[in-house]
């Protein structure tokens, strides 16, 4: 089939959807492709680069009448007319937000696919270019965000004084959040996140924020199961606009990337919070495009309130790093044609019982399909295997009285005072030597921190420890046998001993942070 990619026309549009590297790939999948003139020279692609992929370089005219045109912004009524009949026309359409555009797409024998449609489940994530997009956004926002605020993110010690760090407050742990978080997190802020789902803390905690938490209502996880945000209950948001007009006192920058699915974005700060910001602090609303998560922005536009806090509004945040945004776009749609194109061979098959692709089909032979069924991806309950048979009771044993024990001890005694007064005297010096080794051993291995020595090195230090205390009353004896033999005791034992502690002192070591080193340094 022949794909054509037309060049956007879209105001600001810089992004392209193919790039001569995901060229080569549709072509080897058995499609043709045509590229309109200059259609990725916003992204930095030139027309010989998609000659040299094996992609024709034809018209607008041309581009628009393939069997499949790849597009990145919604199109204009006059281009949805320069589709031929029976065209499958992919590209971002937001349709829970523009019915006319829907109802354009209906009236015209052709097949439309909604790339932000595509449902959140494990075998579409190659396809899910809203994450794809967001990822760049977020880091963009951190960009625009620093250049407005026109200070240092991170703090500085100098001879001319000291710059405290910049303080970055994330709404949303997303992938735009995420990705905010760790490019604010690499330029030295002090970043704070929230997020309605507390289980995303450690994902903030490993790129260097700290989580502020809400907590949570007896509603559970807000996103019923579909992967995305939803609605939160009134509780819940109530206490959130405590947290966050706290936060908007202390913070210098605050980056919002709060939305849902088909619905207006919510609001987080309001006018009041925006106002008691510092002067010169920055907000990033990355929900602009959808109603704004804060209260005065505009979409596409820099405002400055009367206290001299900066609103961002842009919604072209991924369109600012053009190259790397239509490579990532391209890449979606490859693993969308493939999954378009089972057979590798030029042929385009459109399945209406996959799951993913009923999902992204907006309209089709002039039939609207949106909205599309619920995707459950939560996996079904697994059957609970039956419970094990019940162990039979074991007989309880009888508890060992206090008069028992003492009638125990009293025999031992007694054993130990009659093998005493027969035994030879040697054999009593003997066993006075090892029951008070065994009783030092016992509390200088004993009183040693867990910490320093496995179980078994404690054990094995033990008995080492019985040995050294052992030889060492045998040295000097009038056997120089027995005097050699002591002497290759305590020499073995304390290897065994120190040696034991030097092994786990380095393994320790291998876990612990060496001394900061110092980077003062001087300015002139």
């Amino acid at each position: 089939m022949l794909i054509g990619v037309p060049r956007e026309t879209s105001p600001g549009e810089t992004r392209v959807a193919a790039t001569p590297t995901t060229v080569r790939a549709l072509i080897g999948l058995g499609h043709e492709v045509v590229v309109e003139s200059g259609a990725g020279a916003g992204a930095s692609h030139p027309d010989e680069a998609y000659a040299e992929a094996g992609a024709r370089i034809g018209t607008a005219a041309e581009a628009w009448g393939a069997g499949l045109v790849l597009h990145v912004a919604k199109p204009a009524r006059e281009e949805l007319d320069r589709l031929a009949d029976g065209a499958v026309l992919v590209s971002l359409l937001a349709p829970a937000f523009d019915a006319e555009l829907v109802a354009a797409l209906a009236a015209r024998p052709i097949t439309a696919l909604a790339m932000d449609a595509v449902p959140r489940i494990s075998r579409a994530q190659s396809l899910d270019v809203l994450s794809s997009m967001a990822n760049i956004a977020g880091y963009r926002a951190v960009i625009e965000a620093a250049h407005a605020f026109g200070r240092f993110f991170t703090g500085q010690v100098t001879a001319a004084g000291k710059v405290p760090p910049a303080k970055v407050l994330v709404a949303g742990a997303g992938v735009a959040g995420l990705a905010a978080i760790g490019a604010a997190s690499s330029l030295g802020a002090i970043v704070r996140a929230t997020d309605v789902r507390p289980e995303v803390a450690d994902q903030i905690a490993s790129l260097g924020g700290e989580y502020v938490g809400v907590p949570a209502d007896d509603a559970g996880e807000p996103g019923g199961g579909t992967g995305y945000a939803s609605v939160t209950s009134e509780d819940y948001n109530a206490r959130a606009a405590v947290m966050y007009a706290e936060q908007a006192r202390d913070v210098d920058i605050v980056i919002t990337t709060a939305l849902i699915p088909g619905r207006a974005a919510p609001r987080l700060l309001t006018a009041e919070m925006v106002a008691s910001m510092k002067p010169g602090s920055v907000i990033v609303d990355m929900a602009a495009a959808q109603g704004g998560n804060v209260e005065g922005s505009v979409a596409d536009q820099v405002v400055t309130t009367a206290n001299g806090v900066t609103i961002i509004g842009y919604t072209d945040l991924p369109g600012r790093l053009p190259a790397q945004a239509s490579q990532l776009y391209g890449t979606n749609l490859v693993n969308l044609v493939k999954l378009l194109t089972p057979g590798k061979d030029g042929q385009l098959v459109l399945d209406l019982d996959d799951v993913v692709i009923r999902a992204m089909t907006v309209a089709k032979d002039g039939e609207v399909l949106w909205p599309p069924p619920p995707v459950a991806v939560s996996a079904a309950p697994s059957t609970p295997a039956p419970p094990p048979p019940a162990a039979l009771p074991k007989p309880e044993q009888p508890a060992m009285t206090a008069g028992r024990r003492s009638a125990l001890v009293g025999l031992a005694a007694a054993l130990l005072f009659l093998a005493t007064a027969f035994a030879p005297n040697q054999l009593v010096g003997n066993l006075t030597v090892f029951a008070l080794s065994v009783v030092i051993g016992f509390y200088v291995i004993g009183h040693v921190h867990h910490a320093l020595h496995t179980p078994l090195m404690s054990v094995t230090n033990a008995i080492s420890g019985i040995i050294v205390v052992g030889a060492l009353l045998q040295l000097g004896h009038v056997s120089g046998v027995v005097t050699v033999l002591a002497f290759l005791a305590v020499l073995l034992a304390s290897i065994n001993v120190f040696g034991g502690f030097a092994v786990t002192r380095r393994m320790l070591g291998m876990f612990s942070r060496g001394p900061a080193r110092s980077t003062a340094g001087s300015a002139r």
